[in-house]
């Protein structure tokens, strides 16, 4: 008995999960622009939140950091399904295959559906060092401080122990 209310219970969270699914593909077609119509490059990496505001997309395209099929763009420049996104951010490149093209802001299960990531995988956290956090207010660091870091990092010159 019990276990038959086991199986109810998993097929309503079956069916709650496909219609959630169903919602979220919706509201994607809805933020499809209509007619096989293109989208501006910036607006469109913002739409499936690869950064955080659209004028950071610009930014960055304006900066060079975004490059459609290996050449640099425009905020503008009109994007189109199976066009390839390179997109720098810091050290890291991501690298996207465009799948649907939409216009509007979509949750994050939606935005992933519409790319293809292949980006190569983030540097693991013990390869990055981290910088010298220096307390609130206590100005420039010193000669003497300067080369502390310096060998604590394991950086220095040939006179360094």
């Amino acid at each position: 008995m019990a276990s038959e209310g086991a199986d109810v219970e998993r097929n309503d969270e079956k069916i709650d999960e496909k219609v959630d699914k169903e919602k979220a593909v919706a509201a994607a077609e809805a933020a499809r622009p209509a007619g096989g119509e293109s989208v501006r490059v910036d607006s469109w990496i913002w739409s499936v939140r690869l950064v955080k505001t659209r004028s950071a997309g610009a930014t960055a395209c304006r900066g060079g950091h975004v490059r459609v099929n290996g050449e640099r763009v425009k905020p503008a420049y009109a994007l189109r399904v199976g066009d390839e996104v390179r997109l720098r951010q810091g050290i890291r490149e991501r690298v996207v295959v465009v799948q649907r093209v939409i216009r509007k802001r979509v949750g994050a299960p939606v935005a992933v559906e519409c790319y293809v990531d292949n980006s190569p995988p983030p540097p693991p956290r013990e390869a990055v060092a981290p910088a010298g956090v220096r307390d609130r207010g206590a100005g420039r660091p010193t000669k003497r401080d300067r080369r502390e870091m310096e060998r604590l990092r394991g950086v220095g010159g040939p006179d360094s122990p």
